[in-house]
C-alpha cells in the first residue's frame, strides 16, 4: 500500500476511473456479442438497426482511450462487412 499522500490519492482516482472504464467496456462488448448473434441468426434487419449503437459503443471506448483509434476503426469495418456479406 502507498504511504505518500499523493500516491494514496492516485489509488483512489484509479479505482474510480477503473469502475467507469469497466462500464464502457462491458457495454461495447455486450453490444458486439448481441450484434454478432443477430447476424449469425440471419436477422439482418435487426442487426442493421443495432449497428449504430455498436458503432457508438466502440467510439466511446476509443474516446476514453480504452482501445487505440485504429483498433476501433478495424472493429467497425469488420462488423459492417458482416452485415454486407449476410
Amino acid at each position: 500500500m502507498p504511504i505518500i499522500k499523493s500516491a494514496i490519492k492516485r489509488v483512489r482516482q484509479e479505482g474510480r476511473r477503473r469502475k467507469r472504464n469497466i462500464v464502457v467496456l462491458k457495454k461495447y462488448r455486450s453490444l458486439i456479442k448481441e450484434f454478432e448473434e443477430l447476424v449469425a441468426d440471419k436477422k439482418k434487419e435487426e442487426a442493421v438497426k443495432l449497428f449504430p449503437q455498436v458503432q457508438k459503443g466502440i467510439d466511446m471506448a476509443v474516446k476514453k482511450n480504452l482501445m487505440p483509434k485504429n483498433t476501433g476503426a478495424r472493429k467497425k469495418s469488420r462488423l459492417s462487412k458482416l452485415i454486407a456479406s449476410k
